[in-house]
């Protein structure tokens, strides 16, 4: 039996919530753009050839030689380029260079997009039913990621031997980003809710395994920050072990969690079979509920991640299949979401 609480506003016209899910629409594709273009960078190994933080000025291209020039030096002081780039052609700096400016303007570009809405909605008197408070946290979390995108690349700069950004702040980097996705969709989804019904057990599971999607998204983000994908390509078997036998170092302790190449990848393969049974589970004891949670969607999609995340594994996760794999992680989770959203809904 279900309790419902009408939620619609008559002040809220049909107008001003077609906008606004709209724009929250435009701003969840921007975002999700926005985590391709970072696995691109992390990818291609760009996201330390910008040396400064400049939010404003720092919008702006180089547009001299001498600016590539003076760009290019600040870059031959960082690790990467000492221990591992040594003797890079400044062409090849330039490549990697516009994936990061790319991927810092595109966040200006969400940011703005983002202000403008908040700002025009309000002017128009939309910013009802707590909405303003909402969408203002929304941009904060939006600057925020800003922030710890910088904190991210600061790891990989300055008197440090690190060739590659700290994985454990790629991964709360990235993990922000998923946050925001997450409540875009949510909002979006409210928007055009009519009656809301009390939450169920199926919520209450289906709440869970999203967590659980979560956190499997966290553990791929520290196995492309280790380039763990790349280490270990054999399937089942991890060098011809299950577990392998350099899971756990003793001198790196709680670190191998965040550090180890090894204990990284495993931990990822060991949550995708935790996740792909619950999924099954999930779709069998819901079987008459799964065309009105949506969780027939949800395991279409982990059929297909799991697959595709082994072809990637085996094949050495090259640059096209990583991000698809990446792109397929995150329908998984939105998928997921929708559907503890769907679970608690009166139709």
């Amino acid at each position: 039996m279900t309790t419902e609480i009408h939620t619609g506003d008559p002040v809220l016209s049909t107008s001003a919530r077609r906008w606004m899910r709209a724009w929250l629409l435009l701003l969840g594709v921007l975002v999700y753009g926005m985590i391709l273009i970072g696995g691109a960078t992390r990818l291609t190994d760009s996201g330390l050839s910008i040396t400064e933080w400049r939010p404003i000025s720092g919008a702006l291209p180089p547009l001299s030689h001498a600016e590539w020039q003076s760009l290019f030096q600040q870059y031959q002081q960082t690790a990467e380029y000492k221990l591992q780039n040594a003797g890079m052609s400044l062409a090849e700096f330039e490549y990697i260079y516009w994936w990061e400016w790319g991927h810092r303007l595109f966040g200006r570009l969400i940011g703005l997009i983002s202000i403008i809405g908040l700002i025009a909605f309000w002017r128009l008197g939309w910013l009802k039913q707590g909405l303003g408070w909402k969408y203002i946290v929304l941009i904060a979390l939006g600057g925020l990621q800003g922030a710890i995108g910088w904190w991210m690349v600061a790891s990989g700069i300055g008197e440090t031997t690190r060739v590659d950004v700290a994985p454990y702040r790629l991964m709360t980097h990235f993990c922000l980003a998923l946050l925001i996705l997450v409540i875009i969709l949510w909002y979006w989804l409210d928007l055009g809710r009519k009656v809301q019904a009390a939450k169920t057990n199926a919520s209450l599971v289906l709440g869970v395994f999203a967590a659980l999607i979560f956190l499997q998204m966290a553990s791929g983000a520290l196995v492309a920050g280790l380039d763990a994908g790349r280490t270990y390509t054999d399937w089942p078997m991890m060098a011809g072990e299950f577990v392998p036998t350099g899971y756990w170092q003793s001198d790196l302790g709680i670190r191998n969690l965040f550090e180890n190449v090894a204990t990284a990848q495993f931990n990822h393969r060991i949550l995708a079979y935790v996740i792909t049974v619950a999924t099954l589970w999930i779709a069998f004891q819901s079987l008459a509920d799964r065309a009105r949670n949506g969780f027939g969607l949800v395991l279409g999609l982990v059929a297909l991640q799991v697959a595709w995340g082994i072809y990637t594994l085996v094949h050495a996760a090259p640059l096209p299949l990583a991000l698809v794999h990446q792109g397929l992680g995150v329908l998984v989770l939105l998928s997921s979401v929708r559907a503890v959203w769907r679970s608690a809904q009166s139709y």
